[in-house]
């Protein structure tokens, strides 16, 4: 179990380039199963879980080629579907959650598509369901051993239907969609996610000749093609990092600037940080963080209410920043109302921020209310086990705000969404070491 020591409360200062959308990388490179031609994705995030999704691809016969950093192609020419039957890839299936989206595309080409119950982070229930019920509506017959947590789908041919999607689920309308451009027919996805993650699989699978229509709307159009080739594609730069970046620089009171951030690609997610008091400026296609000297003020809704900042489908607020936002609220002028509708497990980590000397009060499961010290006492540092990627990285900025040395323990769940985190911190001059 890995370790990082943090000497907080030094002021960082510097430029930062944000790393690839690591959502957007899991879905894109299981879209290389749709063909035998070539597929090459640029700006892929070499962190934890991306790296276990290919070298579980590598198991199941797919050729990989590293061209450079952060670049690889991709050749499934000479799938070995038998592999989907054996232990290792139990195993292997098992230790992340993005492995779920292999599904979709072998069903597709193959007829059948087999996954032991993913892992993940343990923010609470995580079903499948979404899934599965879109397979079943395409033709797709379902089995499912409850001894061993196994899924499968078979099917002898793909029919394009009607879907309407019980949640809006991200890695649901990848994997359905998937499913889909080599299905026989129409298929309408209704209720589908419209995050650019999935802006971004519609356009590269656009590319290799599928017929979607729809993109950026709750409803996709689908007519199956016969079969799709090869393509280059390139990862949007991660939203949940970027705003990573902006509650690090505000709690540390840092002037940081992100790079090449994808303005159009943040929706919400500078409005809500605004709201926060947290000054953000567009340059260009940066963002810049200046020094918060005076601190940052809560705004209260028009009528004197207190803020709630709650998550929501795609263009609302993305649930990966909601720890974020918690964590810098801590020491805004005012409080705030955090919302956490899609995990309930997800807050469980503001215990970590009490001993801190944070003022939170856990409401429940899905709610708690944040009392902002306004730096007049700073949190303390102290000794904590990361439980899952995002609050890691919450309990990390507060560390890097806090008094004295804290220690972070299981910093592998930090590690499987964020690369590189500490040498990128060291170079903006944070006092961090890996142990």
């Amino acid at each position: 179990m890995g370790t990082f020591s943090i000497k907080g409360g030094v002021k960082l200062k510097g430029e930062v380039i944000p790393q690839g959308a690591k959502n957007e990388a899991l879905q894109v490179i299981c879209a290389c199963l749709l063909t035998d031609k070539k597929v090459i994705i640029d700006n892929i995030p070499e962190i934890i879980d991306v790296l276990k999704l290919i070298d579980l691809l590598k198991s199941l016969g797919v050729k990989v080629n590293k061209i450079k950093k952060n670049k690889y192609s991709f050749l499934a020419d000479n799938v070995d579907i038998d592999y989907l039957q054996s232990e290792e890839f139990k195993i292997k299936g098992s230790s992340l959650r993005g492995s779920i989206m292999i599904v979709g595309p072998l069903l597709a080409r193959f007829g059948k598509g087999f996954i032991p119950k993913p892992g993940g982070d343990k923010i609470g229930r995580r079903r499948l369901d979404t899934h599965f019920l879109g397979f079943i509506k395409l033709g797709a017959s379902f089995r499912y051993n409850k001894e061993e947590y196994f899924y499968g789908v078979e099917a002898n041919v793909l029919k394009g239907d009607y879907i309407l999607l019980d949640q809006a689920s991200v890695t649901g309308t990848a994997n359905i969609l998937m499913a889909a451009v080599l299905a026989k027919g129409k298929t309408e996805i209704y209720n589908a996610a419209c995050e650019p993650y999935i802006q971004q699989l519609c356009k590269m699978l656009i590319s290799m000749g599928a017929n979607i229509k729809g993109i950026g709307s709750n409803l996709l159009i689908i007519e199956g093609v016969m079969s799709l080739g090869g393509v280059e594609h390139k990862v949007l730069p991660d939203m949940i990092e970027i705003g990573s970046w902006i509650g690090l620089a505000a709690m540390t009171k840092s002037e940081i600037t992100i790079k090449n951030v994808s303005w159009s690609n943040l929706g919400q997610i500078p409005n809500v940080f605004r709201k926060l008091g947290i000054e953000i400026k567009k340059v260009n296609d940066d963002i810049f963080i200046p020094e918060h000297k005076n601190g940052y003020e809560i705004q209260n809704y028009i009528d004197g209410s207190v803020l709630t900042v709650s998550d929501a489908p795609w263009p609302g607020f993305t649930p990966d920043l909601l720890s974020i936002v918690l964590v810098v609220a801590t020491q805004a002028r005012g409080s705030v109302l955090i919302h956490q509708k899609m995990f309930e497990s997800r807050l469980f980590f503001v215990d970590k921020l009490i001993d801190m000397g944070a003022k939170i009060i856990l409401c429940d499961p899905h709610r708690a209310n944040v009392i902002g010290h306004n730096f007049k006492s700073q949190l303390k540092s102290t000794t904590m086990v990361s439980p899952d990627i995002r609050a890691g990285i919450s309990l990390l900025i507060a560390a890097l705000s806090a008094t004295g040395e804290s220690i972070i323990h299981n910093i592998e769940q930090i590690d499987r969404g964020y690369e590189n985190i500490d040498v990128r911190l060291a170079k903006l001059g944070a006092k961090i070491k890996r142990i």
